[in-house]
């Protein structure tokens, strides 16, 4: 069992991302909201990773965070719910919205994912009511808000470096290229950012 797979970002897709560890190329489906979030080609990212085996197909299902695999494995138990179906309702809820719902009873926020029926989503809120914490989902909902706050951070260094970038003479497209490059930590301010791309350009 792969639990994780950490290396190099290679491509990202609408549902899919390639990592490079080791020099192999590890395709993984992924929900559509994380690949919204990844820009940052060619550098290293950590996913934790469920395995799924077919007769004719091994599929590798990831996730940025420990809690959303979880969530993941548990939608997978549900009756009627296989690991695209529970993708795609990671795609539009997170972790925690999915279990705020499961304990309120709320169908009618489950059945908003993709393939999932109202008889599914009361199904999932029957099967998975005792097997979810409100403090678990509580304690997610702070640290996904918290990530939020450091993603928007991150993207004002991004455009503030851009368009430093832009108004010394270099387009805009290797302006990009050279940020994107760039793995942006959350104490890196946007003039050190731009340092690193001039190295990367010049």
């Amino acid at each position: 069992m792969i639990t994780y797979i950490k290396g190099r970002l290679e491509e990202v897709d609408t549902e899919q991302i390639v990592i490079d560890h080791g020099g192999i190329g590890y395709r993984i489906m992924v929900p559509a909201s994380l690949t919204q979030r990844l820009s940052n080609v060619g550098t290293d990212i950590k996913i934790y990773t469920y395995m799924h085996v077919r007769e004719d197909a091994i599929q590798l299902f990831g996730f940025l965070t420990k809690a959303d695999l979880d969530m993941f494995k548990l939608l997978i138990t549900v009756n009627g719910i296989g690991p695209r179906g529970a993708l795609g309702v990671l795609s539009v809820l997170s972790a925690s919205d999915l279990k705020f719902a499961i304990l309120a009873g709320d169908a009618k926020t489950i059945s908003s994912a993709p393939g999932i029926g109202k008889k599914t989503a009361e199904k999932t809120i029957l099967e998975l009511k005792d097997k979810v914490k409100l403090e678990d989902a509580f304690e997610e909902r702070l640290q996904e808000a918290e990530q939020k706050e450091n993603e928007d951070g991150q993207q004002v260094v991004r455009q503030d470096a851009t368009e430093a970038l832009v108004a010394l003479g270099y387009s805009q497209t290797d302006a990009l290229k050279a940020i994107r490059s760039i793995e942006i930590t959350p104490d890196m301010d946007a003039e050190q950012l731009l340092k690193l791309s001039l190295k990367k350009l010049l």
